[in-house]
């Protein structure tokens, strides 16, 4: 084939190319020679000299297209009304296939000659063009267009019936009278047509049959709607839309165009669901208080999707949940409170977060919910005290983790303390329960009362993991000191009194810890005179640790310390652990058997209610023989030489009576004080750095910078009435609802 231009006699031309774009069209044989000549003959004719012919192709191939089309209009209107779906589908199916053919017979042409005049898709954005029928068409489009125009504009009103008619039997499952496959694709021709176009491609579509079917469907739907209320109680009226649901997503996948899905399943909900959504919720308040399960996941299939439908329903689960927790915690009663106190929030957390995974499949709102509801279960103040839930916790972890905790093998201690990391989340007063916290741990790491250092440490990463560094810094140094405690302790026996040739009495062990890190408090070392068998190994210490150390002073916690007391004037020999403050009282009794309390108090310098809670104990465990019911200055203690325990080996403590609810108050306390510190620094900092502020703006300022607890309007105010006096800001002249900084 010459690709030069030539003169070309089009009538000759055309009745060739004629013979074959019927062949083509109808899908008759074409031999590849043959095509090969006619794609040379519209190459020829689009380049013809001296003037191109292709505009006169063009149009003799649009005429070709029309009077074919129209011949297969008159076709299908001689043939059975009944079976037009059919009839349709077949010649479209047929002429779509030509179509495409053709298309690229006469690609030279598409390319070279109509494309190149057609508008960007730029111009299309932004250029004012309204319609796009008024491009030149390519091939392919131009058969399209004819089919639209000849074909399916004659037949809607037909075609439109009869594919509404289908779907309609369907759903009452009647069986439609042609095969799904065929209806479907007679529906995507609507679409099909307009598959060249760069917009607007489904519009035919919507009008042609969207609108009518959704029109239809409401209808129907409606229809069921109102006839299901009438008949069926809500659990089963729930049931039966749902199935509805399902099988209507089956129908569109069948039927319809994918943007219809959508569409057509807003339809159902509306009539379905949101015209009776009062009712639903009225419902779903009994179904979710009654925990129907079944009917809480219907309720949730049905509302989802609308999110908007979803709130009440998602409150009242909330709401349930608030309710059975609070009424669980107002139960609690007895010493272990704390334990029940996490048992019943676990297991209320468990289950709900079981049924929202189950029932709810895993709904970010209803998660959300769940945890609005615990927050409110957790910091829901039980017993009026404010600060009760972090103290529970706090005992919960202690008894966990101290020794006495039996029967528990490793998993077990991390999947409790673990179940303690879930309420810590939703702690207001996260301070609170670090100050209650530390101090156990102190008194754990104090008298060995550990059950597992591993276990111990894996709490304060998981606290670490939740809070930050900052939150758990202290808890960190408490056990470098312990570590550092041994090695000096190693140091002290091994090395110095050997070097030193000091042979002491007694075993000496000693835990050096930093008044920073540690929540001890000078003022609780008391005044006290050191029996004369402890002053040796102390001052030996003193010695060692000064040396080692310059500059630092050491300040012994008696009433924190420890040992271990030989009784030796009984039938069996017992070693008992007991505290400082009950070693001394005892080894008053190394030379005689009676002593008065008077003199006890007075020869060891103790206060009275210091001695009271140490011999107290001494005298419940019968070691000592009280001459009154109730300790008096004048009751006279006798050591009790027919004392006898089962066990050599046994530890006794002083009485704690007093001392928790006393130690409750001074953490309270504390953290009161630690709070006010905390939020006259923030707004030091935030008024420094803004200069000039108004009143709402700071105290929302404070609340987001404080991450451990909620601080109280009125403390916020007090604070920046404490600032304002101390003259670090000042009410601003123009507005008393704004401050200024003081530089």
């Amino acid at each position: 084939m010459s690709l030069k231009p030539k003169e070309m006699n089009f009538n000759d031309t055309w009745r060739d190319l004629q013979s074959t774009v019927q062949g083509v069209i109808t899908l008759s044989n074409v031999s590849r020679c043959v095509w090969q000549d006619r794609f040379a003959d519209v190459y020829q004719l689009c380049v013809a000299y001296p003037e191109s012919l292709a505009d006169k192709l063009y149009m003799e191939t649009k005429i070709f297209l029309d009077n074919h089309v129209q011949g297969l209009l008159e076709d299908l209107l001689s043939m059975s009304h009944e079976n037009i779906i059919q009839n349709y589908y077949e010649c479209w199916r047929r002429y779509n296939e030509g179509i495409i053919y053709l298309h690229e017979l006469y690609s030279y042409l598409n390319n070279q000659h109509i494309r190149k005049n057609k508008l960007s898709e730029a111009e299309l954005i932004y250029g004012n063009h309204p319609n796009d029928d008024v491009e030149p068409m390519e091939i392919g489009e131009l058969g399209l267009d004819i089919w639209k125009k000849n074909m399916i504009e004659p037949l809607r009103t037909s075609l439109v019936s009869a594919i509404l008619e289908c779907i309609n039997l369907d759903r009452m499952n009647k069986g439609c009278f042609v095969n799904p496959e065929i209806v479907r694709g007679v529906i995507e021709s609507f679409v099909s047509v307009n598959k060249f176009k760069k917009r607007n491609t489904i519009e035919l579509y919507k009008k042609l049959l969207e609108e009518p079917l959704v029109a239809a469907s409401s209808e129907y739907f409606r229809t069921q709607a109102n006839n299901w209320f009438s008949n069926y109680t809500i659990p089963q009226y729930m049931e039966r839309v749902i199935k509805l649901f399902e099988e209507e997503s089956v129908r569109c996948q069948r039927f319809l165009h994918s943007s219809s899905h959508s569409i057509m399943k807003q339809c159902c909900e509306k009539c379905m669901v949101e015209d009776y959504l009062d009712v639903l919720n009225e419902e779903a308040i009994s179904i979710i208080s009654e925990e129907r399960q079944q009917d809480m996941a219907n309720m949730y299939i049905l509302l989802r999707s609308v999110p908007k439908n979803l709130i009440k329903y998602m409150n009242g689960f909330k709401d349930h949940i608030s309710s059975e927790g609070s009424l669980r915690l107002n139960e609690i009663k007895g010493d272990n409170m704390c334990m029940s106190f996490v048992e019943i929030i676990i297991s209320i957390y468990r289950k709900y977060k079981t049924m929202i995974d189950n029932i709810f499949q895993s709904d970010k709102t209803f998660t959300s919910a769940l945890d609005k509801a615990c927050i409110s279960i957790v910091n829901g103040t039980p017993n009026n005290k404010s600060y009760k839930s972090s103290e529970l916790l706090a005992k919960y972890c202690d008894q966990i983790l101290k020794k006495s905790s039996k029967g528990l093998s490793e998993c077990e201690i991390d999947e409790r303390l673990s179940d303690a990391i879930i309420i810590f989340k939703y702690l207001d007063d996260k301070d609170m329960f670090q100050k209650f916290y530390s101090r156990m741990l102190a008194k754990r790491l104090i008298h060995q009362n550990s059950q597992s250092m591993d276990a111990e440490e894996s709490m304060i990463d998981k606290l670490k993991t939740t809070c930050g560094y900052e939150f758990t810094n202290k808890l960190h140094r408490m056990f470098t000191d312990m570590k550092i405690s041994e090695d000096l302790t190693e140091k002290f026996n091994s090395q110095y009194l050997a070097e030193n040739k000091v042979s002491l009495s007694l075993n000496f062990h000693v835990h050096i810890l930093q008044a920073g890190s540690w929540p001890l408090g000078q003022n609780n070392v008391n005044s006290f005179t050191i029996p004369q068998e402890f002053t040796q190994s102390m001052q030996a210490f003193e010695k060692f640790y000064n040396s080692q150390y310059n500059g630092r002073r050491l300040t012994w916690m008696y009433h924190l310390s420890q040992g271990e007391l030989k009784l030796c004037y009984l039938s069996k020999v017992h070693l008992i652990t007991m505290q400082t403050f009950q070693m001394a009282i005892l080894l008053l009794f190394e030379n005689t058997t009676t002593l008065i309390c008077s003199d006890i108090v007075n020869t060891l310098q103790l206060n009275w209610e210091q001695f009271l809670k140490n011999c107290i104990t001494l005298v419940e465990c019968k070691i000592l023989i009280s001459s009154t019911k109730e300790l008096e200055k004048d009751t006279v203690l006798t050591l009790n030489e027919k004392y006898y325990n089962k066990r050599t080996r046994l530890r006794i403590t002083a009485s704690l009576q007093k001392e928790a609810p006393m130690e409750t108050t001074q953490t309270v306390a504390s953290v009161e004080e630690d709070r006010k510190l905390f939020i006259q620094a923030s707004i030091v900092r935030i008024m420094k750095s803004r200069k000039l502020l108004k009143h709402i703006a700071l105290v929302q300022e404070i609340i987001s910078q404080c991450t451990t607890f909620t601080p109280s309007v009125p403390m916020i105010k007090k604070c920046i009435e404490t600032l304002i006096e101390k003259q670090y800001m000042e009410r601003a002249r123009n507005s008393r609802d704004e401050y200024s900084y003081i530089a």
